[in-house]
This record gives C-alpha cells, sequence and structure tokens, in this order.
C-alpha cells in the first residue's frame, strides 16, 4: 500500500523522489508552489505564461504555452517529473509526455481545501514536507480569517465573466467559484452544462445578480472596460485581481487574504 497523500487526480500513485528532480511545470501557480516549496534550483522548464517569482525564473527554459507544449524541447530537458492540471493542459499531450517523463503527476484543485492534499502530494513527491506544513499552517490562517469575516457579512450573488466575444463565466463547481463563495461571494448562474458557460446580457438569471467582479484574467478586463460592463449589467461593478482568485497552490494563502480585504474594502 502507497502513501493515499501521494495519489494524484488520476489516481496515480506516486512516491517520495529520493535523488535530485529535474522539474517542468505546465501550470503558472504549480510553478509557483514548485519556487515556494523550495525547489526553484530543481525547476528545468515551464511555459511562457509562468511570470511568478519572476526574478527565479528568468533562467528556466519555456516549453510552449498551457495549451501547446513543446514536447521536443521537455524531451530535451530530459525531466524525472512534470506536473500538469487537468483542465489547464491537454490530456493528449499529457498522455504523450507520460511516454518519455518517468513521473508524470496531475492535479487538479476544485475546492478551496483542495490546497491542502496539493501541498501534502507536491511536499511528499519532491521531499518538501516541512515547507509542506508551512505553507498548510499559513492557508488555514488565512482561511480562518476569510470565513470570520465573510460570517460576519451578507451573501452576495454575484457575475464573474472571464471571457469576451463570447461573453463567458464560471459553474459553481470551478475553483473559482469556490474562492469567490469563501469570500461570501455566490456566483451565477446556480447551473450550467458545461464548467465555462456563455452567457447573454438578457438571460433571466442575471436578475439576481448583485454585482459584477470584473477580473484581470484570463480575459485582460481593464478599467476602460468598467464602463462597457457597468452600462450591460446595469449592476455596481469591482475589479478585481484574477491571480488571486484562480490561482491555486500558494498562491492561494494570498488570495484569501486579498479577498478577505477586498470584501472590507466593499463593506
Amino acid at each position: 500500500m502507497g502513501d493515499k497523500s501521494l495519489i494524484d487526480a488520476l489516481g496515480r500513485q506516486h512516491r517520495r523522489f529520493a535523488g535530485v528532480p529535474r522539474i517542468v511545470s505546465l501550470v503558472p501557480s504549480l510553478t509557483e508552489l514548485v519556487c515556494d516549496l523550495g525547489l526553484v534550483d530543481c525547476l528545468v522548464g515551464r511555459t511562457g505564461f509562468c511570470v511568478h517569482p519572476r526574478a527565479a525564473l528568468r533562467g528556466v527554459a519555456k516549453v510552449g504555452g498551457t495549451k501547446d507544449a513543446k514536447l521536443d524541447v521537455i524531451r530535451r530537458l530530459a525531466p524525472t517529473h512534470l506536473i500538469a492540471d487537468i483542465d489547464e493542459n491537454r490530456r493528449d499531450a499529457v498522455e504523450e509526455i507520460m511516454e518519455f517523463v518517468p513521473h508524470v503527476v496531475v492535479v487538479h484543485p476544485r475546492g478551496v481545501d483542495d490546497n491542502l492534499a496539493l501541498y501534502a502530494l507536491l511536499g511528499g513527491v519532491f521531499d518538501r514536507a516541512a515547507a509542506a506544513a508551512r505553507l498548510a499552517a499559513d492557508f488555514a490562517a488565512a482561511r480562518a480569517e476569510l470565513a470570520a469575516l465573510a460570517a460576519t457579512l451578507p451573501r452576495e450573488a454575484v457575475l464573474y465573466p472571464i471571457w469576451r466575444g463570447p461573453w463567458m463565466t464560471v459553474r459553481r463547481d470551478t475553483y473559482i467559484a469556490a474562492m469567490l463563495a469563501a469570500a461570501g461571494w455566490d456566483t451565477l448562474p446556480q447551473q450550467a452544462s458545461v464548467r465555462y458557460p456563455e452567457f447573454a446580457w438578457d438571460a433571466p438569471w442575471l436578475a439576481g445578480v448583485a454585482r459584477v467582479l470584473l477580473p484581470s484574467e484570463p480575459y485582460a478586463f481593464s478599467d476602460r472596460h468598467l464602463a462597457e460592463v457597468g452600462r450591460l449589467a446595469q449592476r455596481p461593478v469591482t475589479r478585481i485581481d484574477g491571480e488571486m482568485v484562480s490561482w491555486y497552490g500558494s498562491r492561494a494563502i494570498a488570495g484569501l487574504r486579498y479577498l478577505a480585504a477586498l470584501r472590507r474594502q466593499i463593506a
């Protein structure tokens, strides 16, 4: 029987790696987590979207994007490990990578507390249990602070657009929606057939929206979009840092604190 904390999102059992790993990360938030676990010197490849921590990543080779990773580049880097995400990366590419990378770790956080399992998984695989435990403690403190604040404020139904042309939002079983729910913001629509549904501004369920949260990513909404969305929604529109809501891993700790500060500011 293997360590149950080292089972990834595909149900694959992993073990603690005894040597010095060579890691390729195909997800920006996982790259940041690898660095925060003290493994920056073991990181040999990352996507062009992996930009944090900026200074530490300058010397790390780029292997393309999250959806179009360059398999020939990854092969030449000879990694011992590659880490990927079910939502962020293409399944066919990851399956092909599995043919030449010895250890492929696939994750799929969908709830806020899934971060704890993520810390345990990567901390266990890469023998960074102490660093993972420190992250878990910081996460628990930030989670408790936000929960205490959210309990004092009324819950609010929100729209969280993630794209424009077509307009798209998030379903409630996504990580983004879970982070917002932790802050007392319940995303609409309540149900959808796909995790990232398109919507029209005359949809009946929009009548229940009290506020629009306009993020900085994945679509680069900026201040110039505030007036447009305000006119379409006829609701208050608040700018929000998309990285703080959608990036899991170590960023979730800062994200929980950021959401607490934003709720206080609005209240």
